[in-house]
């Protein structure tokens, strides 16, 4: 038996065969704030290690549906889940921080490329109380820019949306009108605007749409060149999104679970619409019916995806985990079980 294993290598071998294990497979669906991030860190991560992730980018409300209905292996969220999700689950899903981003406010307007936005000027904007460009709220903290007299035309997400759910919830911390009339949340009853699906979807009804405004991941706007508005912190300064100043608001002292939002932070100079993003995963892989080598392969990718998959994170203008959230993120992913038994040791 022995021998003839050895004739058919040698063959193989001459004829050029290789045999390689097959690959795992896994799928995940969620968020598109971290799409572009995430995207990177799972091709890499199929180089190093060939495991195939199937990544379905259809907005924070999408993933957590799939994971309650067990049809993915994992979630992504910008949002924490309800209360009512946490019920429907069954048993606990644990939140693990991959990354922090920012909805940016971009816009298409001819002749201006930047400008400052107060707190009050955005929720009056998306509450559709200012309708033109050159209104003079806008001209008193943007003095040296001339602003043209045009509509302003919203554009927000048609989907359930974790970046909706950031922007929602910085909006009601700062306006008690909005908090009242709309609230917060991955899917909203808008008071004005037109929709467009996933980040991808917003940005390009805004780079088609003069006049228009709206709230995109950051990388978005970058990748397609939009500008974005600076805008203005609870310390009085406007500050810009950036790495640095989506850091700063990340700057906080973290609960264990790590679910806690930091939009209007109170950082001398962090941008105030920032927040984590995670990949939602259950307490028991058993649940979703994971062969061994399959959650295996899953936990040894999230633990790579919050250490070595760091490097990728700043390239791609997110801000790379604190050393006080990669701790409470190794934490959560040694909790993980399978059939009652942890994962990583």
């Amino acid at each position: 038996m022995k021998k003839t294993l050895s004739i058919i290598l040698l063959s193989a071998m001459v004829m050029g065969i290789t045999f390689t294990a097959k690959a795992v497979e896994l799928v995940g669906a969620g968020a598109t704030f971290p799409y572009p991030l995430y995207s990177k860190m799972f091709d890499t991560y199929y180089q190093l290690k060939k495991v195939k992730v199937n990544y379905q980018s259809i907005g924070s409300g999408g993933g957590i549906k799939q994971l309650l209905s067990k049809t993915v292996h994992f979630g992504a969220s910008d949002a924490v889940m309800e209360d009512e999700e946490k019920a429907k689950a069954g048993i606990k899903v644990h939140h693990i921080p991959t990354c922090f981003g920012a909805d940016a406010i971009t816009f298409n307007l001819p002749g201006v490329t930047k400008m400052n936005l107060t707190p009050d000027l955005i929720a009056d904007i998306f509450l559709g109380k200012i309708t033109s460009w050159d209104d003079k709220r806008i001209a008193k903290v943007n003095p040296k820019i001339k602003f043209p007299k045009m509509p302003i035309v919203v554009v927000r997400r048609s989907d359930g949306s974790g970046t909706t759910y950031i922007f929602s919830d910085y909006l009601c911390k700062i306006s008690s009108e909005w908090e009242s009339k709309v609230g917060r949340g991955k899917s909203l009853n808008w008071p004005v605007g037109i929709g467009g699906k996933g980040n991808e979807g917003v940005s390009g009804l805004v780079k088609q749409t003069p006049g228009s405004i709206a709230y995109v991941e950051l990388i978005y706007a970058i990748g397609n060149k939009m500008p974005v508005a600076s805008v203005q912190n609870l310390s009085g300064n406007f500050v810009y999104p950036s790495i640095q100043s989506v850091s700063e608001s990340a700057n906080i002292e973290l609960p264990d679970n790590t679910e806690v939002s930091i939009t209007n932070t109170n950082a001398k100079n962090g941008y105030p619409i920032s927040s984590f993003t995670w990949i939602l995963v259950y307490d028991d892989l058993s649940v979703l019916k994971m062969k061994d080598d399959e959650a295996k392969a899953m936990m040894n990718m999230l633990w790579w995806m919050i250490h070595d998959g760091q490097k990728l994170v700043k390239p791609l203008h997110y801000a790379p985990l604190s050393p006080a959230a990669v701790k409470k993120a190794e934490g959560l992913l040694k909790s993980v079980k399978l059939n009652g038994k942890n994962i990583l040791k």
